[in-house]
């Protein structure tokens, strides 16, 4: 389960009425079904939480709906408890507020960048204080998370949620999301509708409309479970334009919906069409019998034709033709119904062909591996979708995709609303010609509803005089021309009018998230839209505000904005001193590595080749260490930096519980000038297999069917991300690279939102030598996790192995001058070792690295360990020819070996450098000290990098990644071999 599920054990579930299924608008006069019920999960809930009251207000303006749900939850537990309320939304809804009683009163939530409401959540959950997180999941799914529901008392919770009414040929149809109030034992409606015709319910219901101030409004109030399964409503348009305003923090902004004529005409279908037929883990959600009855139709329509067919699943595969004669596509459903549907959604990794008239793409729309930019089509090629996943679509990527080339988005959840549909997909639609304002800018046209004889028009105002023109060239070919007054627009309170436009605008950029990220981000913060990059946060305090640099909402803001200008300024003094500190620590390592230690076998040892009580040898060895520091100061290395500063006597301290370097012993024999070994060094890896059933089956199997038996085992274990690992290992092992990634990349579409199991899908990438696939997994996990250190120096690692130099170096700058949470102190050396490397192999640019921390120190043994689990511990040990190991409690080793500082809090890295290597056998093992969480994978991944002749020409790697359940457990990883 995702993070926001960890620590839940056994799980109270309260449904908030009967789950019948999700709620979708069409375009068409089909009832939709009662959407599915949220679902409050809570941890460890003797008696199930209460939903004790609703208010539900909701209003209909220029077709927009709008709907707040203030929720009363009661807990009548003996102690605190956490809840999540889950909930999917319909196509075309979204959440446009969140509120959270604080002291009583209900808080407004503040829009934030979804990587850092993340950061937020999880640094106060760590405090045992969590008030409220509302997020987007994958699709149309939201999650909202709250903390405390407080013994035998209540918590309140607001969502606001507004959405585009769907509309067909009798009006608009509206429908109460009654789901979030039945099973409440007390509920309140109130609801209004301007602009239309009286309400005509599709069935009786407990309340009526009545006319009041050129609006139709009801109210009623009762138990939940006297409420109808739904309540749904035809809302006649009169056709006439309707023009409404609103303003939001200080500008105005218009909408404007605009009748059209009506007309209709059959779409001449291309004799070469592309299928873009989505094949990834995802697919099996979606109802593929809607989408054959879609195809036959469309197929049918064709007649006689080529179909040029790419199958995407981690990567496209090569495209297959096949004949369409007299609507007959049996070959093709054939081969379709026979492939395996299986690894990540990689929707944008295909070639087009320029003889290819149309492509029809077949997808949820949840691309969550590779480019994620579609290519871009000839000048008269057109995109169109379908999709039948539901809540899970990513309608919006799907809409912006297909809009960009003039295509439409065919949703469909059931066979019976195929018939409905198919007019999009079969029919020539409407198009824009012009859209031109005077007094009037950023205009956004819908023309998704002209073949309904309606067109939506939004922009920001600019005068109180402006105008508008629009024309569109409708299905016959006619060019309609429509003109829209500011002064005609009659205002409307709250923020509907100005987030349609936002919306409308973000529609838009979705057809290239990653190009367009910073824009919709800022769109989607400054009007309070929760998306795929933004969510909605409530903190407790004004403290916690200024702690995590979030704009409070009001009555708070006034004085957030005077002690945040405060604070700016001491931020800017904690960049500077951090960054002194690590020129510090970096001249301490400078030190380190222009020491020559001795080579010999260590005397007045105690113990385990531990050294001896410092007071008894440190007078004797003063002397004999100043000598050789002297020695090794004397020793000039390329490239060199400004002159090192003089080194004191190696009188070198640690803290024996893991803290500074320990005071190392020297004993009489002098450290050599040069290499101590012959530069022959050999990395010798521990084998590690899983041990499970499935595993023996897959190892037992004949090559050609480790990968059906994989996929008869996958049901089994489809949730598990260990299984994917373990196959993949025994893939690659059977020499099936293409296989194994595949099945890697289901880990992309277990969870999408989850960085910690996408790090261990980008370490298993790196280990496969496929960098140019793990870089944009990164480049994922960093906007989920640009909190910490660890997602900078795996991108910039990435970006190095796949031939990135100066966009690596930049990457793991940040890891040096931005300031982290101090569970995170250490890195930043590390980070530099791999940044200095890099530069000294490499041409590029270290303009933006401190002159004080520009040196490459070469190394004859370097490890590196990382994991992937938040807030647990692991070590790193090794142990040299002596029979000394180095680990968190001896840090510096009788002939020089360092280990980095220990990290206790989560992920790494930890480091072993050892400049000059004494001959023999150096032995590399990983212990599991201990979590303090519940692991993603069902155990702790690691990944170990060792390296000989670091830095240098002669540098050869082996990277592995293993798995450890048990605290204390300790596995051998590899060895080196010094010659």
């Amino acid at each position: 389960m995702e993070r926001a599920l960890r620590g839940i054990g056994m799980l109270g579930m309260l449904w908030l009425g009967m789950q019948v299924g999700v709620a979708q608008t069409r375009l068409a006069a089909t009832p939709v079904a009662p959407a599915q019920a949220p679902v409050l999960q809570v941890a460890g809930a003797e008696v199930p939480v209460q939903l004790r009251q609703v208010r539900l207000d909701a209003h209909v303006v220029a077709g927009m709906g709008e709907t707040r749900i203030e929720m009363e939850f009661h807990n009548p537990n003996a102690r605190v408890l956490e809840g999540q309320l889950e909930f999917p939304l319909a196509d075309g809804q979204q959440v446009a507020g969140f509120a959270l009683d604080i002291d009583g009163a209900l808080r407004d939530a503040v829009p934030v960048p979804k990587a850092q409401g993340r950061q937020v959540f999880e640094a106060i959950e760590r405090r045992q204080v969590d008030p409220g997180l509302l997020e987007q999941t994958a699709g149309n799914q939201f999650r909202l998370r709250v903390y405390p529901i407080p013994a035998h008392g209540s918590r309140r919770v607001a969502l606001t949620l507004r959405e585009t009414l769907p509309v067909d040929a009798q009006g608009l149809r509206w429908t109460l999301p009654l789901q979030f109030a039945r099973g409440a034992a007390q509920v309140s409606l109130r609801l209004d509708a301007s602009g239309t015709g009286a309400p005509v319910p599709s069935a009786a219901l407990p309340w009526q409309f009545t006319a009041r101030e050129g609006a139709y409004v009801a109210q009623w109030s009762g138990a939940g479970e006297a409420l109808p399964t739904q309540a749904q409503w035809r809302l006649p348009q009169v056709r006439q334009t309707d023009v409404v305003s609103g303003e939001h923090d200080g500008e105005r902004y218009l909408l404007a919906q605009l009748p059209l004529p009506v007309s209709s005409a059959p779409r001449v279908l291309p004799r070469k069409i592309g299928l873009l037929w989505d094949a990834s883990g995802s697919a099996r959600e979606r109802d593929r019998a809607a989408e054959r009855a879609v195809l036959d139709r469309y197929f049918g329509a064709l007649g006689e034709g080529e179909v040029v067919l790419s199958v995407l699943r981690d990567r496209a595969e090569p495209v297959r033709s096949f004949r369409i004669r007299g609507g007959d596509w049996q070959d093709l459903r054939s081969y379709l119904d026979a492939l395996p549907l299986d690894g990540a959604s990689a929707l944008a990794a295909w070639t087009p062909q320029a003889d290819v008239g149309e492509y029809l793409l077949v997808s949820d729309g949840l691309s969550n591996y590779g480019a994620q930019t579609l290519p871009r089509l000839g000048a008269g090629q057109r995109l169109y979708a379908v999709s039948s996943a539901g809540a899970r679509t990513d309608t919006a990527r799907l809409r912006a995709w297909t809009a960009a080339q003039h295509g439409q988005v065919v949703v469909v959840s059931s066979l019976a609303e195929v018939e409905a549909a198919l007019p999009l997909l079969l029919q020539q639609q409407a198009t824009l010609v012009q859209l031109r304002g005077t007094g009037v800018d950023q205009l956004e046209a819908d023309v998704g509803r002209a073949g309904l004889g309606w067109l939506r028009v939004s922009g920001h105002v600019q005068r109180s005089d402006g105008r508008i023109e629009v024309q569109v060239r409708l299905p016959d070919g006619r060019v309609h021309t429509q003109r829209i007054a500011v002064a005609d627009a009659r205002g409307v309170p709250g923020a509907l009018v100005a987030q349609a436009w936002a919306s409308a605008q973000l529609a838009r950029l979705a057809a290239d998230p990653a190009a367009n990220a910073a824009q919709a981000t800022a769109l989607s913060r400054r009007f309070g839209i929760v998306g795929a990059d933004t969510s909605l946060l409530v903190l407790e305090t004004l403290d916690d505000y200024l702690r995590y640099g979030i704009r409070a909402p009001q009555p708070l803001r006034a004085e957030y904005d005077r002690l945040h200008a405060l604070a700016l300024a001491d931020e800017q003094q904690a960049r500077r001193e951090r960054l002194e500190g690590i020129a510090r620590q970096f001249a301490d390592r400078e030190r380190w590595w222009n020491t020559r230690w001795p080579k010999d076998s260590p005397t007045g040892r105690s113990g385990q080749g531990k050294p001896a009580p410092v007071a008894a040898v440190a007078a004797a060895a003063a002397q004999e260490a100043r000598d050789v520091q002297a020695e090794a100061e004397q020793r000039v290395t390329p490239p060199a930096p400004p002159a090192p500063m003089a080194a004191p006597a190696p009188m070198m301290r640690a803290n024996r519980a893991r803290g500074e370097l320990e005071v190392v012993e020297l004993t009489s024999a002098k450290a050599a000038g040069g290499p101590a070994n012959h530069g022959a060094i050999a990395i010798t890896l521990a084998p590690w297999a899983p041990d499970s059933a499935y595993a023996r089956r897959l190892r037992d199997a004949a090559p050609t069917q480790v990968y059906a038996t994989y996929l008869a085992e996958r049901e089994q274990h489809r949730d598990s991300s260990a299984f994917y690992l373990d196959v993949a290992d025994l893939l690659l092992a059977k020499g099936q690279r293409d296989l194994a990634l595949r099945v890697l990349s289901n880990l992309a579409e277990m969870q999408l939102e989850n960085r910690h199991v996408l790090r261990v899908l980008g370490y298993r990438l790196m280990q496969a030598g496929a960098p140019e696939l793990a870089v944009p997994v990164f480049r994922h996990v960093l906007r989920l996790g640009e909190e910490e250190p660890q997602s900078f120096r795996d991108l910039g690692l990435a970006l190095e192995a796949s031939g990135q130099y100066q966009q690596a170096v930049d990457a793991l700058n940040e890891v040096v001058v931005r300031p982290w949470d101090g569970r995170f102190d250490g890195i930043a050396l590390i980070a530099l070792d791999e940044l200095n490397t890099l530069a000294a192999r490499q041409r590029v640019s270290t303009a933006a690295v401190d002159p004080r921390l520009r040196r490459a120190m070469p190394l004859d043994l370097r490890v590196v360990l990382s994991w992937d689990s938040d807030n647990s511990d692991m070590d790193l040990w090794v142990t040299d020819p002596n029979g000394e190991r180095a680990y968190y409690g001896n840090r510096l080793t009788y002939q020089g070996g360092q280990m980095s500082q220990d990290f206790t809090g989560g992920y790494g890295p930890e480091q072993f450098s050892l400049r000059d290597a004494k001959p023999g056998r150096y032995k590399v093992e990983a212990n599991f000290f201990g979590s303090r969480e519940q692991l993603v994978t069902g155990a702790t991944t690691l990944s170990l990098r060792l390296s000989t002749h670091w830095g240098t020409g002669k540098q050869r790697d082996q990277q592995v990644t293993m798995r450890l359940k048990d605290r204390a457990e300790t596995v051998l990883v590899g060895e080196f071999d010094v010659r």
